[in-house]
């Protein structure tokens, strides 16, 4: 059976991992980028984009273990764009231009599908209204014997944990204060009970945190 994987989640000391008032201009709200400086800093992140550069580490060891052996990606709907409610532009096609990183079938939680979209490179959405246990069926047929990687936001990824699917947890550890937005660890009591913990600090001040099946 394949695997289900979250990779690359930051989360603040006050346990949120994305800010409050999501727009089109900022998509994590009011945390702005300050979540992801570690990341954007690693050559992992500049390499998915293009680009030359970058630094290497742990971090972007840690970074970089995000995309081999995966076949399918689920997002919840706030990942893939700041709408809410039914669909009134159909010509957003996400954060990421008209070349999405993922390069796999993605499959966006919604209480709204409309038709899937088809990216360049490889990348097409599929928007489906479904519970995690049927939009894991979905994404592992299509993944073809790949992991699936369960890619936020952090409600999506509740759910996931709450339906005890997900088998490997990399949770990065930001050393700010965010004060509101929409945390990680509520409902989730006892986690640390069905994996085995291991956690590193690394010299740009994030601590990673690795949850993964016995």
């Amino acid at each position: 059976m394949s695997r289900v994987r979250v990779h690359n989640l930051s989360v603040s000391l006050d346990g949120y991992a994305t800010g409050e008032g999501q727009s089109l201009d900022a998509p994590f709200g009011h945390a702005g980028t300050r979540l992801l400086e570690w990341f954007l800093r690693t050559r992992a992140f500049r390499e998915v984009h293009g680009e030359s550069g970058g630094e290497t580490g742990v971090d972007d060891a840690l970074a970089r273990a995000w995309g081999p052996g995966i076949g399918a990606e689920i997002m919840g709907r706030n990942k893939f764009g700041p709408q809410r409610g039914p669909w009134e532009d159909h010509e957003w096609t996400g954060w990421w231009g008209a070349e999405p990183p993922f390069r796999t079938p993605v499959f966006v939680l919604t209480h709204h599908p409309r038709p899937s979209l088809e990216m360049e490179g490889g990348t097409t959405f599929h928007f489906i209204d479904a519970s995690p246990h049927e939009a894991l069926r979905r994404a592992r047929e299509a993944a073809g014997g790949l992991d699936v990687r369960i890619g936020g936001g952090p409600s999506t990824v509740r759910e996931f944990l709450a339906a005890d699917l997900i088998d490997h947890l990399h949770v990065v550890i930001v050393p700010i204060v965010l004060g509101r937005g929409e945390r990680l660890w509520d409902g989730c009591e006892g986690l640390e009970e069905r994996f085995r913990t291991e956690s590193v600090t690394t010299p740009g001040g994030v601590t990673h945190m690795i949850f993964s099946r016995p």
